[in-house]
C-alpha cells in the first residue's frame, strides 16, 4: 500500500535519493553539500552541486554556465534550493527568474541543511565563479534556530550543524588513535570520549535558544555586508515561511502528509522533535528579535510569515513537508519576494 507522501509528492523519492546520508557529498571547510553531478526529473545539480536554475531561454548554475552578469543569488538552505519541487523549472529561484522578477538572471546558492554559518562560507568559497552580483537574498532563519539548541555542540564560539555529532565522534576516534600512537612521550591526560546529554536534558528556554541564533546570524550578516559594499549588491533577510510558524490549520493534503511523515518518523513526531521552536509564538517572536539585527546592519529584513498568510487560504496546498515548500508554494512565495523587496 503506497503511504500519502507517495501519492501526493512522489518527487520527493527522489529527494530521498539525493540527500541519502550515504551518498552524502563532503567537502573542505563547509562539512558537505549537495551531490554533484545530480540527475533526476525532480532535481538536477552541476560539477560543484549547485542546483540548476531556469530562465525563459536559458539554464545557468554556478559551476555551469553562468551568465555575464549582473546577477541575483537565492541563499539559504534546502528550501531555496528547492527541495520538494517537481522540477528544477519549478524552484524558486527559477519563478523569479523566468516570471517574477525576470529583470536579471537569479542563481540558487542553496545547500541542503545549511545554517548561516555554511551559506556565509558557500559564497566566500565560490564567489570567484560568479559575475558581477547586483542582489542577495538570503532566505534562511529555522536550520540555526533548530541548531542553536544544541549548545552542547557549540565549539570555540561557533554554532553547531546538522550531522555534527557524527563529526565530533569520528574526531574522538582520530585523536584516540593518534594517542595510543605517541603513548609513552610524555604525561598525558588519560583521554575521554564525551557523553553529550540527550536534548532533552540540555535544550535550552526558548528566548536563549532565540537570542543565540540571532546572534549568529547577525555576526554573519555584518560579514555580508562587508563583501556586498565591494561590489554595490544589496542584502536582504528573508525569514523562511514555515509551515507551523504560518498558520494554526493545514491545507488537507498538508494534514494528511505531516500525521503521516509524525507515524513514519524514526527520530520521533515534529512536536517532539521542533515544538518548543516551532510554534506560530516562537516563530513571531524570533522575527521580534532579527528586525532589529538586521535593521542595526543596513539589511533589509522581511517575514515572510505573515505576508504569505495573508496572501493564502487554509486550503492552500503549500507545503510537501512542514518546511519546504509544492510548487504552487514557491510561485507564491517568489511572487511575494519580488513584490516585499521591489525587484522587477
Amino acid at each position: 500500500m503506497k503511504l500519502q507522501r507517495e501519492i501526493l509528492t512522489p518527487q520527493m523519492l527522489q529527494y530521498d535519493d539525493f540527500s541519502s546520508r550515504g551518498e552524502t557529498e563532503y567537502v573542505p571547510y563547509l562539512m558537505y553539500f549537495n551531490r554533484p553531478n545530480y540527475r533526476s526529473d525532480a532535481i538536477n545539480t552541476d560539477r560543484l552541486g549547485f542546483r540548476i536554475s531556469h530562465g525563459a531561454t536559458e539554464q545557468a548554475s554556478v559551476g555551469s554556465s553562468v551568465p555575464e552578469g549582473p546577477v541575483r543569488l537565492l541563499v539559504g538552505g534546502s528550501v531555496p534550493l528547492g527541495y520538494g519541487s517537481t522540477s528544477d523549472a519549478a524552484t524558486m529561484a527559477s519563478r523569479l527568474w523566468t516570471q517574477h522578477a525576470p529583470s536579471r538572471p537569479w542563481l540558487t546558492y542553496a545547500g541542503h541543511c545549511y545554517n548561516s554559518t555554511q551559506e556565509l562560507l558557500l559564497f566566500l568559497l565560490y564567489r570567484h565563479l560568479l559575475p558581477p552580483v547586483e542582489e542577495i537574498v538570503i532566505f534562511s532563519g529555522f536550520n540555526t534556530l533548530v541548531m542553536s539548541r544544541l549548545v552542547e555542540m557549540h565549539r570555540a564560539d561557533q554554532g553547531p550543524f546538522y550531522f555534527c555529532g557524527e563529526f565530533f565522534e569520528q574526531m574522538e576516534e582520530v585523536k584516540s588513535r593518534h594517542r595510543k600512537s605517541s603513548r609513552g612521550f610524555g604525561r598525558r591526560n588519560k583521554p575521554t570520549v564525551p557523553a553529550w546529554p540527550s536534548p532533552d536534558e540540555v535544550r535550552p528556554e526558548l528566548n536563549e535558544a532565540i537570542a543565540s541564533a540571532v546572534d549568529l546570524v547577525g555576526r554573519h550578516l555584518d560579514t555580508w555586508q562587508v563583501l556586498a559594499a565591494a561590489t554595490g549588491a544589496r542584502v536582504s533577510f528573508v525569514l523562511q515561511p514555515l509551515a507551523t510558524w504560518l498558520r494554526e490549520e493545514t491545507a488537507p493534503q498538508e494534514k494528511l502528509i505531516f500525521d503521516e511523515l509524525d507515524r513514519i518518523s524514526k527520530l520521533g513526531t515534529w512536536e517532539a522533535l521542533y515544538g518548543d521552536v516551532a510554534s506560530v509564538e516562537a516563530g513571531q517572536r524570533y522575527a521580534d528579535a532579527l528586525a532589529p539585527a538586521c535593521e542595526k546592519r543596513g539589511v533589509r529584513f522581511v517575514n515572510l510569515n505573515p505576508v504569505l498568510r495573508a496572501a493564502v487560504t487554509d486550503q492552500t496546498w503549500l507545503y510537501v513537508d512542514r518546511a519546504h515548500l509544492t510548487d504552487e508554494g514557491n510561485d507564491i512565495v517568489a511572487a511575494l519576494l519580488a513584490e516585499q523587496l521591489g525587484l522587477s
